[in-house]
Protein backbone atom coordinates (compact mmCIF):
# COMPACT_ATOMS: atom_id res chain seq x y z
CA UNK A 1 0.00 0.00 0.00
CA UNK A 2 1.14 3.53 -0.80
CA UNK A 3 0.45 6.01 1.98
CA UNK A 4 0.92 9.76 1.57
CA UNK A 5 0.67 11.70 4.83
CA UNK A 6 0.47 15.49 5.25
CA UNK A 7 2.51 16.19 2.10
CA UNK A 8 3.69 19.77 1.50
CA UNK A 9 5.47 20.89 -1.67
CA UNK A 10 6.54 24.46 -2.50
CA UNK A 11 7.92 26.30 -5.50
CA UNK A 12 9.83 29.16 -3.93
CA UNK A 13 7.38 30.99 -1.72
CA UNK A 14 4.34 29.37 -3.33
CA UNK A 15 2.98 26.29 -1.57
CA UNK A 16 1.49 24.10 -4.33
CA UNK A 17 0.57 21.12 -2.13
CA UNK A 18 -0.73 21.80 1.38
CA UNK A 19 -1.01 18.77 3.60
CA UNK A 20 -2.27 16.21 1.11
CA UNK A 21 -2.95 12.74 2.54
CA UNK A 22 -4.15 9.80 0.45
CA UNK A 23 -3.60 6.10 -0.17
CA UNK A 24 -3.32 3.72 -3.10
CA UNK A 25 -4.36 0.18 -2.24
CA UNK A 26 -3.46 -3.03 -4.14
CA UNK A 27 -6.15 -3.94 -6.64
CA UNK A 28 -7.96 -0.61 -6.39
CA UNK A 29 -8.08 2.63 -8.40
CA UNK A 30 -7.90 5.90 -6.48
CA UNK A 31 -9.04 8.75 -8.71
CA UNK A 32 -7.63 12.22 -8.03
CA UNK A 33 -9.88 15.04 -9.24
CA UNK A 34 -9.32 18.77 -9.38
CA UNK A 35 -9.01 21.64 -11.82
CA UNK A 36 -5.79 22.85 -13.41
CA UNK A 37 -3.56 24.24 -10.71
CA UNK A 38 -5.08 22.22 -7.89
CA UNK A 39 -1.79 20.46 -7.12
CA UNK A 40 -2.55 17.06 -8.60
CA UNK A 41 0.48 16.67 -10.85
CA UNK A 42 2.78 18.13 -8.21
CA UNK A 43 1.53 15.50 -5.76
CA UNK A 44 2.35 12.69 -8.21
CA UNK A 45 5.79 14.15 -8.93
CA UNK A 46 6.56 14.38 -5.23
CA UNK A 47 5.57 10.75 -4.72
CA UNK A 48 7.74 9.72 -7.68
CA UNK A 49 10.76 11.69 -6.47
CA UNK A 50 10.65 14.33 -9.22
CA UNK A 51 9.79 17.07 -6.72
CA UNK A 52 11.12 17.13 -3.18
CA UNK A 53 8.52 17.75 -0.47
CA UNK A 54 9.54 20.08 2.31
CA UNK A 55 7.46 18.10 4.80
CA UNK A 56 5.22 15.07 5.00
CA UNK A 57 5.79 11.39 4.37
CA UNK A 58 5.44 8.94 1.50
CA UNK A 59 5.56 5.27 2.47
CA UNK A 60 5.25 2.04 0.50
CA UNK A 61 4.26 -0.98 2.56
CA UNK A 62 5.37 0.91 5.66
CA UNK A 63 8.82 1.81 4.31
CA UNK A 64 9.61 5.51 4.06
CA UNK A 65 10.46 6.51 0.47
CA UNK A 66 10.07 10.27 0.92
CA UNK A 67 12.53 12.24 -1.16
CA UNK A 68 14.41 9.27 -2.60
CA UNK A 69 15.85 9.61 -6.10
CA UNK A 70 13.34 8.66 -8.82
CA UNK A 71 15.19 5.52 -9.91
CA UNK A 72 15.30 4.29 -6.32
CA UNK A 73 11.55 4.84 -5.96
CA UNK A 74 10.99 2.83 -9.17
CA UNK A 75 13.11 0.03 -7.72
CA UNK A 76 10.99 0.09 -4.56
CA UNK A 77 7.88 -0.50 -6.67
CA UNK A 78 6.34 2.86 -7.68
CA UNK A 79 6.12 3.72 -11.40
CA UNK A 80 4.94 7.01 -12.92
CA UNK A 81 3.18 7.21 -16.29
CA UNK A 82 3.57 10.92 -17.05
CA UNK A 83 1.13 13.29 -18.67
CA UNK A 84 1.55 13.24 -22.44
CA UNK A 85 2.87 9.64 -22.45
CA UNK A 86 6.47 10.68 -23.30
CA UNK A 87 7.43 7.53 -25.14
CA UNK A 88 10.85 7.44 -26.81
CA UNK A 89 9.65 8.18 -30.34
CA UNK A 90 12.72 7.16 -32.37
CA UNK A 91 13.05 3.86 -30.49
CA UNK A 92 10.98 0.81 -31.35
CA UNK A 93 8.08 -0.36 -29.24
CA UNK A 94 10.19 -3.29 -28.04
CA UNK A 95 13.08 -1.01 -27.12
CA UNK A 96 10.74 1.27 -25.15
CA UNK A 97 9.53 -1.73 -23.17
CA UNK A 98 13.05 -2.91 -22.45
CA UNK A 99 13.95 0.59 -21.24
CA UNK A 100 11.05 0.38 -18.80
CA UNK A 101 12.50 -2.76 -17.24
CA UNK A 102 16.00 -1.50 -16.54
CA UNK A 103 15.47 -1.41 -12.75
CA UNK A 104 13.56 -4.70 -12.54
CA UNK A 105 14.75 -8.21 -11.76
CA UNK A 106 16.33 -9.51 -14.97
CA UNK A 107 15.29 -13.07 -14.21
CA UNK A 108 11.64 -12.00 -14.47
CA UNK A 109 11.99 -9.75 -17.54
CA UNK A 110 10.78 -12.29 -20.08
CA UNK A 111 7.82 -13.29 -17.92
CA UNK A 112 6.90 -9.63 -17.37
CA UNK A 113 7.13 -8.89 -21.09
CA UNK A 114 4.80 -11.82 -21.81
CA UNK A 115 2.26 -10.39 -19.36
CA UNK A 116 2.53 -6.95 -20.95
CA UNK A 117 1.98 -8.44 -24.41
CA UNK A 118 -0.99 -10.41 -23.11
CA UNK A 119 -2.56 -7.26 -21.68
CA UNK A 120 -1.65 -5.12 -24.70
CA UNK A 121 -1.49 -7.38 -27.78
CA UNK A 122 -0.90 -4.39 -30.07
CA UNK A 123 2.52 -3.91 -28.46
CA UNK A 124 3.55 -7.38 -29.56
CA UNK A 125 2.21 -6.79 -33.05
CA UNK A 126 4.05 -3.47 -33.34
CA UNK A 127 7.23 -4.47 -31.48
CA UNK A 128 9.53 -3.42 -34.31
CA UNK A 129 7.72 -0.18 -35.16
CA UNK A 130 9.02 3.22 -34.07
CA UNK A 131 7.04 4.36 -31.03
CA UNK A 132 6.55 7.79 -32.55
CA UNK A 133 4.50 6.28 -35.39
CA UNK A 134 1.87 4.82 -33.06
CA UNK A 135 -1.52 6.43 -32.58
CA UNK A 136 -2.19 8.35 -29.37
CA UNK A 137 -4.07 5.43 -27.85
CA UNK A 138 -1.34 2.98 -28.81
CA UNK A 139 1.30 5.28 -27.31
CA UNK A 140 -0.68 5.40 -24.07
CA UNK A 141 -0.76 1.59 -24.00
CA UNK A 142 3.00 1.62 -24.59
CA UNK A 143 3.47 4.05 -21.71
CA UNK A 144 1.44 1.69 -19.51
CA UNK A 145 3.45 -1.29 -20.72
CA UNK A 146 6.77 0.48 -20.17
CA UNK A 147 5.78 1.21 -16.56
CA UNK A 148 4.60 -2.38 -16.04
CA UNK A 149 8.02 -3.63 -17.13
CA UNK A 150 9.43 -2.23 -13.86
CA UNK A 151 7.19 -4.73 -12.01
CA UNK A 152 5.48 -2.04 -9.90
CA UNK A 153 3.30 -2.48 -6.86
CA UNK A 154 1.82 0.99 -7.46
CA UNK A 155 1.32 2.98 -10.66
CA UNK A 156 0.88 6.75 -10.77
CA UNK A 157 -1.08 7.76 -13.88
CA UNK A 158 -1.15 11.42 -14.87
CA UNK A 159 -4.03 12.26 -17.25
CA UNK A 160 -4.04 8.98 -19.24
CA UNK A 161 -6.95 10.09 -21.44
CA UNK A 162 -5.49 13.48 -22.36
CA UNK A 163 -5.54 14.20 -26.10
CA UNK A 164 -7.32 10.98 -27.00
CA UNK A 165 -10.43 10.66 -29.11
CA UNK A 166 -13.59 9.98 -27.07
CA UNK A 167 -13.93 6.57 -28.71
CA UNK A 168 -10.47 5.62 -27.40
CA UNK A 169 -10.85 6.93 -23.85
CA UNK A 170 -13.11 4.11 -22.67
CA UNK A 171 -10.71 1.43 -23.91
CA UNK A 172 -7.72 3.14 -22.27
CA UNK A 173 -9.49 3.47 -18.92
CA UNK A 174 -10.67 -0.14 -19.21
CA UNK A 175 -6.98 -1.06 -19.31
CA UNK A 176 -6.48 0.95 -16.12
CA UNK A 177 -9.17 -1.17 -14.48
CA UNK A 178 -7.52 -4.32 -15.82
CA UNK A 179 -4.15 -3.32 -14.37
CA UNK A 180 -5.76 -2.73 -10.97
CA UNK A 181 -7.55 -6.07 -11.16
CA UNK A 182 -4.15 -7.71 -11.63
CA UNK A 183 -3.27 -6.54 -8.11
CA UNK A 184 -1.55 -3.20 -8.75
CA UNK A 185 -2.54 -0.14 -6.75
CA UNK A 186 -3.47 2.71 -9.09
CA UNK A 187 -3.34 6.42 -8.23
CA UNK A 188 -4.79 8.25 -11.22
CA UNK A 189 -5.14 11.93 -11.99
CA UNK A 190 -7.86 12.29 -14.62
CA UNK A 191 -9.56 15.44 -15.89
CA UNK A 192 -12.36 13.42 -17.48
CA UNK A 193 -14.21 12.95 -14.21
CA UNK A 194 -17.16 10.95 -15.53
CA UNK A 195 -14.96 8.44 -17.36
CA UNK A 196 -12.63 8.19 -14.38
CA UNK A 197 -15.48 7.52 -11.97
CA UNK A 198 -16.53 4.56 -14.10
CA UNK A 199 -13.30 2.67 -13.31
CA UNK A 200 -12.38 4.05 -9.87
CA UNK A 201 -12.96 2.64 -6.40
CA UNK A 202 -11.99 5.67 -4.35
CA UNK A 203 -12.05 9.41 -5.08
CA UNK A 204 -9.86 12.21 -3.75
CA UNK A 205 -10.68 15.80 -4.75
CA UNK A 206 -7.96 18.44 -4.41
CA UNK A 207 -8.50 22.21 -4.46
CA UNK A 208 -5.75 24.77 -3.99
CA UNK A 209 -3.34 22.09 -2.87
CA UNK A 210 -5.63 20.61 -0.21
CA UNK A 211 -7.82 17.53 -0.05
CA UNK A 212 -11.42 18.70 0.07
CA UNK A 213 -13.12 15.34 -0.42
CA UNK A 214 -12.07 11.71 0.02
CA UNK A 215 -14.30 8.69 -0.11
CA UNK A 216 -15.70 5.80 -2.13
CA UNK A 217 -17.02 6.28 -5.65
CA UNK A 218 -20.57 5.54 -4.50
CA UNK A 219 -20.53 8.55 -2.18
CA UNK A 220 -18.79 10.73 -4.77
CA UNK A 221 -21.55 10.01 -7.25
CA UNK A 222 -24.18 10.76 -4.63
CA UNK A 223 -22.48 14.09 -3.97
CA UNK A 224 -21.82 15.11 -7.58
CA UNK A 225 -22.91 18.69 -6.96
CA UNK A 226 -20.42 18.97 -4.08
CA UNK A 227 -17.63 17.62 -6.28
CA UNK A 228 -18.49 20.11 -9.00
CA UNK A 229 -18.24 22.89 -6.43
CA UNK A 230 -14.80 21.65 -5.39
CA UNK A 231 -13.64 21.62 -9.01
CA UNK A 232 -15.02 25.09 -9.57
CA UNK A 233 -13.20 26.43 -6.54
CA UNK A 234 -9.96 24.77 -7.66
CA UNK A 235 -10.22 26.52 -11.01
CA UNK A 236 -9.44 29.78 -9.22
CA UNK A 237 -5.91 28.55 -8.37
CA UNK A 238 -2.79 28.86 -10.52
CA UNK A 239 -1.21 26.18 -12.67
CA UNK A 240 0.07 22.81 -11.39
Amino acid sequence: MLEVSDLHVSYGNVEAVRGVSLTATPGRVTLVLGANGAGKTTTLKAIAGLERPHSGRVALDGQDITGLAPHKIVRRGVALVPEGRRVFGPLSVGENLRMGGYTAERSKAAETLDRVHEMFPILSERAGSAAGLLSGGEQQMLAFGRALMSQPAVMLLDEPSMGLAPAVVDSILAKVRQMADSGIGILMVEQNAEAGLDVADEVVAIARGEVVYAGPVSEARDNASVLRAFLGEAALAGED
